[in-house]
């Protein structure tokens, strides 16, 4: 009988295989994770238990064995109508609460009737204009009892006010509501881009929203504290849990110093994680997160541990979603959504297959609603709360991660605050440098994406996808917004927008300084009637002032502008990171032919081949535009980066300013078949018509046809390989590019 080896011969032999075969997996985060985990790895890492302090485990006990966690959909398409009966079939089939997605004009404070909407209204989410469209939204949907989340930054105010609003006409008060709402803005100067106004009148916002519903809808979380859109521009796992953290951290500081007690609103307050393919990963980063909010609000007095239990919302992720072999991403978002249970999840979205490319059809969502009843009815999973607790491998990356992240939120702290670390630049850098490296390592094929660079089919079949009528919609809209506003008292409209702007012109620091010293800059005592005015004014709340323009019938493009007047509008200029794709490609012979093939054009030229990088419509969403104009400069290419939020006629007027050779369009949010084609139109009656335009990103092959009849001459969709786009650019520029595995030929 073979004798069975002890322990210590078994280790001994795993770590000589280790070291002898070097199977260690670096991620990343540059964690390097080991191909075994024993006892010694997770020796001193008591992770507790669940519901217990820190909560690493989970904020509660039970977890799924006394409830399962919630199952949304984020939704919302078209009209207020469409995306009404959307709901009510889903919550028929098992969903439990509402998600809900505006589109882009609306996140932007944009009524649909504005010029700069033209191809944004409806395409990305819901038009919401007025307080009858979310009355429309919500018809036969009882708010007294359903869960609302919505994602909204920007508009954040009118957004609000407008929930609150058709609550009122519904025979609902506030306090009855329940959900939750984004109101993250934060990250949106980071990566997402769907801001309005500048940081501090931004962060103002913030803070008025947290006062508001602490005082007046107790069930309601009035942020949530959001690392997805981190995620999905390129943000490693580390990058994404730091600078939440730290988002998190910030706000409780900006409500804190209202005069809010931390207990007071710590409790309402929420997070969301987005959730990739690296399946330990993930369970681990959202273990650390538990812990290390309740650092952070330990670190800031709190005191009731509801402060301290950090509680969250997934959502899968729509950038591993992939256009090619589309049903592999069924078998994606399954593995996301286990993870998002496994980490302890508390609501959870799961992306539908087709988003790579479109908004969901009824039959996609479906399948991506019962991928979370499955889990929960079939799996069991919720029989047992964290199973995965004492695993060594969990709990030493959870350990590393966590470690990682909080060097990274005294690096936040040293620089003063999440505020000041954001108007620097560097977390949005670093982000883009992350992605830009992550799309070298597919493109190199290191990391491996199945059915896109490697087991790709010889033919990809078609599927159905939903395409939303932009023009019959922005009409639907407009008609809408023209009744309101004929029903409406006009003058009781422009009182309550004066009181907006008023309001959002007051400076409380200022007050609070003069009411300190009681005194004016002169030194002149302040009479009690003024005092008393300061004091006031200190106490003026935005949300309160946009909720009687509500009442009033004002529009969302009113309140927004109310508060443009006092506040101004923020705008930026994208900077991509250069070197990392130069980096990653040092030595490949089909990255060195391209880059021969940019020099020989550009010789005969006479500069190099320019290229302007366009985001048009209200789509802020810039991963991938920034990482074509960062790999793009490393191949020699001069890039323009336009500013984003332009219109067709400021893009060929930039155009025609940089003097380009091709303008790169970026899809993300539908809108192409409307900007892109109005584009050519300006170029060619500018007598610019030699200028290539191609367009890449979300782009439905159903739409390549349209694209090319409108002078589209190349067309990069999901999983495009970015040097190859490049060398498809250079053919389209008049230069005899080999083929990729021929880099012989780099002449002329």
């Amino acid at each position: 009988m073979t004798e069975k080896p002890t322990k210590t011969d078994w280790q001994e032999r795993a770590a000589k295989e280790v070291k002898d075969r070097d199977l260690t997996w670096q991620t990343p985060e540059s964690i390097a994770v080991q191909p075994l985990y024993t006892a010694e790895d997770a020796e001193g890492l008591d992770p507790g238990l669940p519901g217990f302090e820190p909560f690493t485990r989970g904020p509660y006990a039970s977890m799924y064995t006394g409830r399962p966690w919630t199952i949304r959909q984020y939704a919302g398409f078209s009209t207020a109508e469409e995306s009404n009966a959307f709901y009510r079939r889903n919550l028929a089939m098992g969903q439990k609460g509402l998600s809900v997605a505006f589109d882009l004009a609306t996140h932007r404070g944009y009524d649909s009737d504005h010029p700069r909407v033209v191809g944004d209204v409806g395409k990305a989410g819901v038009a919401i204009d007025t307080v009858r469209d979310m009355e429309i939204l919500f018809d036969q949907i009882p708010l007294d009892t359903m869960s609302v989340s919505m994602t909204m930054n920007g508009a954040v105010i009118p957004v609000m006010a407008f929930y609150i609003v058709a609550a009122e006409r519904q025979g609902v008060s506030a306090d009855k509501l329940s959900g939750t709402i984004q109101n993250d803005i934060l990250k949106e100067f980071m990566v997402r881009n769907t801001y309005i106004y500048p940081p501090e009148p931004s962060m103002r916002i913030v803070s008025d929203i947290i006062a508001y519903t602490s005082a007046n809808m107790p069930k309601f979380n009035s942020i949530s504290i959001s690392g997805y859109h981190m995620h999905e521009a390129g943000a490693t796992a580390v990058q994404e849990l730091a600078f939440t953290i730290a988002d998190g951290k910030e706000y409780a500081k900006r409500a804190m110093a209202t005069g809010l007690d931390i207990d007071a609103f710590a409790p309402r307050l929420s997070f969301f994680w987005g959730i990739g393919m690296n399946f330990f990963m993930e369970i681990a980063k959202m273990r650390a997160a538990r812990t290390l909010w309740h650092e952070v609000m330990e670190g800031l007095g709190a005191k009731n541990p509801k402060s301290k239990m950090l509680r969250t919302h997934c959502q899968t992720s729509g950038v591993s979603l992939q256009e090619q072999d589309p049903y592999n991403n069924v078998i994606r978002t399954t593995l996301e959504a286990l993870s998002a249970v496994l980490g302890g999840t508390q609501s959870l979205h799961t992306n539908a297959l087709d988003e790579a490319i479109a908004l969901p059809t009824d039959f996609s969502a479906r399948i991506a609603r019962n991928t979370q009843l499955v889990i929960q009815e079939e799996s069991g999973v919720c029989n047992v709360a964290d199973p995965l607790g004492g695993s060594y491998y969990i709990e030493a990356l959870t350990a590393e991660i966590a470690d990682r992240a909080r060097a990274l939120l005294a690096e936040v702290d040293a620089a003063g605050g999440m505020t000041r670390y954001v108007a620097s630049g560097k977390p949005k850098a670093a982000i883009e440098e992350a992605a830009a490296a992550k799309q070298a390592t597919i493109d190199k094929g290191e990391t491996v994406i199945v059915g896109v660079n490697k087991y790709r089919k010889d033919h990809e079949d078609p599927i159905d996808t939903l395409d939303i009528d932009n023009h019959a919609v922005r009409a639907s809209q407009i008609a809408r917004i023209e009744k309101v506003r004929r029903n409406r008292d006009e003058e009781q409209v422009k009182v309550a927008l004066a009181n907006l702007t008023r309001g959002a012109r007051v400076d409380r620091s200022e007050n609070e300084a003069l009411l300190r010293e009681g005194r004016d800059e002169k030194g002149v005592p302040l009479p009690p009637s003024q005092l008393e005015k300061l004091a006031a004014d200190s106490e003026t709340n935005l949300l309160a002032l946009a909720v009687e323009a509500a009442r009033a019938d004002a529009t969302l493009g009113e309140i927004s502008a109310a508060m443009e007047a006092a506040f101004g509008r923020y705008d930026t200029v994208p900077t991509p990171v250069k070197g990392v794709y130069s980096a990653a490609y040092e030595g490949d012979a089909r990255y060195r032919a391209v880059v021969e093939g940019v020099e020989a054009v550009g010789r005969r030229l006479g500069h190099a081949p320019r290229l302007l990088v366009a985001k048009m419509g209200q789509d802020g969403h810039d991963r991938g535009a920034n990482v074509i104009a960062s790999a793009f400069a490393d191949m020699g290419f001069e890039v323009v980066s336009g500013p984003l939020f332009q219109t067709p006629e400021e893009t060929a007027r930039l155009a025609l300013e940089k003097d380009v050779d091709a303008v790169g369009a970026s899809s993300l949010a539908a809108g192409h078949k409307t900007l892109i084609p109005e584009l050519i139109g300006h170029l060619r009656d500018a007598g610019r018509a030699d200028i290539k335009v191609v367009a890449g990103g979300v782009i439905p092959q159903r739409d390549y046809d349209f694209l090319k009849k409108a002078g589209v001459q190349g067309i990069y969709g999901p999983g495009t390989n970015v040097v190859e786009a490049a060398a498809d650019l250079l053919r389209l520029l008049g230069h005899n590019m080999p083929p990729a595995g021929d880099e012989l030929d780099v002449a002329e």
